[in-house]
């Protein structure tokens, strides 16, 4: 009796100690988690992926079907929680992290191990990019995450990867990156260099891929926060041509400037020109034209007699001024 006695207390311990004890759990700030029953995981009745605004707009039509995920009952930071033994929790770290964009978790030793990628330019130039990427786990879309791929870490890289080696293929500068007087100096050939064209714009490829990766949320799971491209470095036999054709365009582009610069002064110098002998000449006609308005009224107030009496005190005003005076002499005829 004692023994079967003591078998019953040893298996109520023994369920304690494995079911209900080790059935609490916790989860830190940092974590989300899901819990599954029996292997399914709790959902929100009704409630997808594409019912979520942003993850839906960042799908193409044909999308939309296929990456169309249940949301998750996600359980917050805190505890104790309790499970059940026929219950599993998944617990998934949301902080950000960071990778080189040339890593390949498959293959480590690709890519020169993991540290510098290669791309095709449009001009058929290979070249090694460096740079790094930061992504974290979507607590909206914790089911693409945990059940939707086995390793979405690989097929994030993968899909990041491959919209990166297309934009290099494909990138051409913003117009508005391009100088006005490409054509007119016949440097449009020089500009449209598509190495040097990357290099010029990191700052709008990295806002090209940020843009063009925003479905990697309803896809994976994981949110791209930012991609940085630090480095672009061409073949070696390719970057001093490189360097001498930039070198040319520079002073080319130093020497137009200095021109158009120089041209400018001319200009304005000239106009400043014109406008100053206009102002002396108006300033000598001001008076002639004040004064023929005054004799204008004096001939209309006192007429011709008027005009005359004025014209003979202006002469007598500069005789009384002169010194010496030059008279006309005149000779009578039949004297």
């Amino acid at each position: 009796m004692s023994i079967l006695l003591g078998a019953v207390v040893g298996f109520v311990a023994w369920f304690l100690l494995n079911y209900l004890v080790a059935g609490l759990y916790t989860v830190d700030q940092n974590e989300r988690a899901v819990k599954t029953s029996f292997g399914r995981a709790q959902r929100i009745d009704g409630k997808t992926t594409l019912d979520d605004p942003e993850m839906a707009a960042a799908l193409a039509g044909d999308e939309k079907e296929r990456y169309s995920y249940p949301q998750l009952r996600v359980i917050p930071p805190g505890g104790p929680y309790f499970k059940w033994p026929w219950e599993r929790v998944y617990k998934v770290s949301i902080a950000v992290q960071s990778a080189n964009i040339a890593l390949d978790p498959e293959s480590p030793e690709a890519n020169q191990g993991g540290t510098i990628l290669e791309a095709v330019t449009k001009d058929q130039l290979n070249t090694g990019l460096t740079g790094q990427i930061r992504y974290r786990v979507s607590e909206r879309n914790l089911y693409a995450y945990l059940f939707g791929i086995k390793q979405p870490i690989v097929h994030v890289m993968a899909y990041f990867v491959s919209v990166l080696r297309e934009k290099i293929a494909t990138f051409e500068a913003p117009k508005s990156a391009v100088p006005d007087n490409t054509q007119a100096t016949g440097l449009a050939d020089v500009s449209g260099i598509s190495i040097n064209d990357i290099r010029k714009n990191v700052r709008a490829l990295n806002d090209a891929m940020d843009r063009d990766c925003r479905s990697s949320t309803a896809r994976y799971g994981l949110v791209l926060d930012a991609s940085l491209i630090t480095g672009i470095d061409p073949p070696r036999d390719v970057e001093s041509a490189l360097a001498a054709i930039n070198t040319a365009h520079n002073e080319v582009s130093s020497a137009i400037s200095l021109s158009q610069a120089s041209a400018d002064q001319k200009i304005v110098q000239s106009r400043r020109a014109v406008e100053i002998e206009t102002l002396k000449a108006q300033a000598e006609v001001e008076p002639l034209t004040a004064m023929a308005k005054q004799l204008s009224d004096l001939k209309g107030i006192g007429g011709e007699s008027a005009l005359i009496a004025y014209l003979r005190n202006v002469r007598l005003g500069l005789f009384a001024g002169g010194r010496r005076f030059v008279l006309e002499s005149r000779t009578w005829e039949g004297r």
